[in-house]
């Protein structure tokens, strides 16, 4: 087609890619755009799912015990001081 670029035209190798077969900067940027995306899309799901609410759960279950257990050292520290 004559609308077509020339790249794509005379190397073959489609629009994304210079005469000398170079990724273009926005052909790159796109494709890294999409996986992000997908991969954004990934996690939000994982996290909705019962595993995954699961997980967040456990996560914040220790964060807590890790927080208490931080506060009995720093308190029989003071205690030793005093």
């Amino acid at each position: 087609m004559p609308d077509e670029d020339s790249a794509s035209s005379s190397t073959g190798t489609g629009p994304e890619y210079d005469d000398a077969g170079v990724p273009t900067f926005e052909s790159v940027r796109d494709q890294i755009e999409a996986r992000y995306a997908t991969a954004r899309g990934a996690a939000e799901l994982d996290a909705e799912s019962p595993e995954g609410r699961s997980v967040d759960e456990q996560y914040d279950e220790r964060q807590r015990a890790a927080a208490d257990r931080l506060a009995q050292i720093r308190e029989s520290m003071r205690s030793k001081e005093g």
